[in-house]
């Protein structure tokens, strides 16, 4: 009996290779999901399978792994023999006997999880990053120089949380820096609601047009609401959640005097408090139809001066470091 029999005996699929990565054996469920006997895989090159849509980073880090004999785990795009794509996730591990290599490869199919296809966790953020970029943009149309605004909040909202999180040793995960990035771009989809005439005018709004420009975040509210319960997928669900705070509370002052809710100090959302902060300095440093950009030395000086006001104090000071 080979000393690898009872692996083939597991539920999934396996392949056994020997240190140059030729297949030595693979048990009944592989032979299943491959479309190939036993018989013809023997001997082969283990990525006999490759349909060259695998990124190569993944064989890198797989290599990487495997020649300093530890264990690996990734996900492949190989074609099966009918030659239809097969997405698999493999766990790859080093066995030796009688000092001889062998490699362990217990292989899932990912194109038979209950929700669908499977998706990978990049291809999954792209998705997240852009279609969130497409209707924040389509809220706003109307201006032509809101796409460069909404990346450059973006861009700001990233340094931002990097550069707090490590000031605070926070530990915010990737994952929660990533919605909150991606959220960001969300933020003033309620203007689409308001009038040209109040958004572009030049000089001060008088009190009624203030009072109307200030239902921003409710009227954005109400879309985000709305798109979320339009969506069925749950591929932005986390995106959504995040984008309602930033989007409701962004306007709020770290002094209660913001708007829609008076919200002060923490009892403001986080990501909103990160949000206001990037938000108005690139608004400040950007020219407008209605307004001349300020210079970023006048810019930082005004958010020094509306720390504990307008901002959390805290984050102004990451803020500075960065700008």
């Amino acid at each position: 009996m080979p000393p690898w029999a009872y692996y083939l005996q597991l539920a999934d699929g396996v392949i056994i290779t020997d240190v140059n990565h030729r297949i030595v054996d693979v048990n009944t469920k592989y032979e299943e999901m491959t479309g190939y006997s036993r018989d013809f895989m023997v001997g082969l090159r283990a990525n006999f399978l490759s349909s060259r849509l695998t990124p190569q980073k993944t064989y890198d880090s797989m290599k990487l792994a495997l020649s300093g004999r530890t264990g690996w785990s990734g996900v492949f795009i190989n074609r099966k023999r009918n030659q239809d794509l097969w997405h698999t996730n493999i766990t790859i591990t080093p066995v030796t006997h009688m000092n001889e290599l062998f490699y362990i490869g217990i292989v899932r199919n990912l194109d038979q999880i209950p929700q669908g296809s499977y998706l990978s966790e990049t291809r999954k953020m792209k998705l997240q990053n852009e279609i969130l970029k497409v209707l924040a943009i389509s809220c706003e149309i109307r201006d032509p120089q809101i796409e460069e605004h909404l990346q450059q909040v973006q861009l700001g909202t990233e340094k931002l949380l990097r550069a707090h999180n490590q000031r605070m040793k926070l530990y915010l995960t990737e994952e929660a820096i990533h919605h909150i990035v991606n959220a960001s771009i969300m933020h003033d989809i309620g203007k689409s609601g308001i009038p040209e005439g109040i958004l572009y005018k030049p000089g001060k709004l008088n009190y009624y047009e203030r009072h109307i420009m200030e239902t921003h975040p409710l009227i954005g509210l109400e879309i985000i609401n709305k798109i979320s319960q339009e969506l069925e997928d749950d591929i932005l669900e986390e995106e959504l959640k995040t984008a309602r705070h930033i989007i409701h509370y962004h306007h709020e002052k770290w002094d209660g005097t913001g708007y829609p809710a008076k919200l002060k100090e923490t009892e403001i959302p986080f990501e909103a408090r990160v949000v206001s902060i990037v938000d108005v300095y690139d608004a400040l440093t950007s020219r407008r139809a209605y307004k001349d950009a300020w210079s970023k030395d006048k810019a930082v000086q005004f958010l020094r001066e509306q720390k504990e006001i307008s901002f959390d104090p805290e984050l102004v000071d990451s803020f500075l470091q960065i700008v």
